[in-house]
């Protein structure tokens, strides 16, 4: 390519944009010295500072393109597309398949165009696409996309790289909590964006207390507006990091030994910072194409038209039992490396 810049498009949500890893490494490596520029919605910003091979991330504030301020939504849109044709972009490639990001690749004038099409209108705005396969994993389809279009996939990798400061702050509220990183750990992400996605919190309160009896030291997470919600995890003497900064979450998850939650985009971090996760899964269309990334096995879900809370807790110690054991035995086996 004569150019040297790389761009990719994918809006929401946090998992999507997660699922996008193997594919941004798979770019690094069939283009080594090109620079990565990755366009996310303004408040995913932040999600980024994980990717270790983007040079360069540029936010949109679609809350003024979803305003009814006409004049706010052309100029906010203007002023990016004058950003990205600037670049010159090489190539542009649209893991989102959305009419407004189809629109935004076809507008950076970009000599390549690939994006996932789901729908055939859109198809038009892309030099190469392919239909979107509603029954892989998000991961999987990103990466088909780039082989696809004529890239080489080796390795898969899948890793999120927390900066060193976020981990340090991690570190301290660990410490302030009373958790010592050096002895078995698990970290709750009780709730996620849907009810219908919540396994209900006395059980995960049971599953707390559970581990706490055998000794193992219990976290809460949740997001700044759940720690009402999380008060009878509070009166049961848990610690409860909800509030804290997003990475600073993951952070804090990555301190603990096994991770369990819903099917939230935590969770989906925690296995691109290669953690062991024990996930919690309700019904869904397509289960098929929703788990941690290669590591199917590592979901629960309940029986076939059953809700989410028919899951017994007794099966998610089950299922906790073996995640510790397995990475038991992954820390033997790396010690005797």
């Amino acid at each position: 390519m004569q150019a040297d810049r790389i761009l990719v498009t994918r809006f929401k949500s946090m998992g999507d944009i997660l699922f996008t890893l193997p594919a941004i490494h798979a770019l690094r490596e069939n283009f080594p010295n090109h620079e990565i520029t990755f366009l996310t919605s303004r408040e995913l910003m932040p999600l980024l500072a994980g990717f270790r091979e983007v040079d360069e991330v540029v936010a949109l504030d679609r809350s003024v393109l979803r305003s009814g301020n006409l004049l706010r939504r052309a100029r906010e849109m203007c002023s990016l597309i004058r950003l990205l044709r600037r670049k010159k972009f090489a190539l542009a490639i649209d893991f989102q398949g959305y009419g407004e990001t189809a629109a935004i690749t076809w507008l950076t004038q970009a000599p390549r165009r690939w994006g996932t099409v789901y729908r055939p209108i859109r198809g038009c705005a892309y030099t190469q696409g392919i239909r979107r396969n509603p029954k892989i994993h998000p991961a999987e389809a990103n990466l088909l996309l780039l082989k696809q279009c004529g890239l080489s996939i080796g390795a898969v990798l899948n890793e999120f790289v927390l900066p060193a400061d976020i981990m340090a702050e991690a570190s301290q509220r660990f410490a302030k909590f009373e958790l010592n990183a050096h002895k078995p750990a698990l970290f709750i992400q009780p709730f996620t964006s849907s009810p219908q996605k919540n396994w209900p919190l006395e059980n995960y309160l049971a599953l707390a207390k559970h581990w706490r009896d055998a000794g193992v030291q219990v976290l809460f997470g949740g997001g700044p507006g759940e720690l009402p919600r999380l008060g009878p995890v509070l009166q049961a003497g848990f610690p409860i990091s909800a509030g804290a900064p997003l990475l600073v979450s993951a952070g804090l998850a990555k301190l603990c030994t096994v991770v369990v939650g819903g099917d939230t985009g935590l969770l989906h971090m925690a296995v691109a910072m290669n953690k062991r996760v024990v996930m919690i899964q309700g019904p869904h269309r397509h289960p098929e194409r929703f788990y941690p990334f290669r590591s199917p096995d590592w979901k629960l879900m309940p029986p076939a038209g059953a809700p989410i809370s028919a899951i017994a807790v007794q099966d998610v110690i089950g299922a906790s039992e073996v995640a510790f054991a397995d990475r038991a035995s992954h820390f033997a086996a790396a010690v005797g490396e």
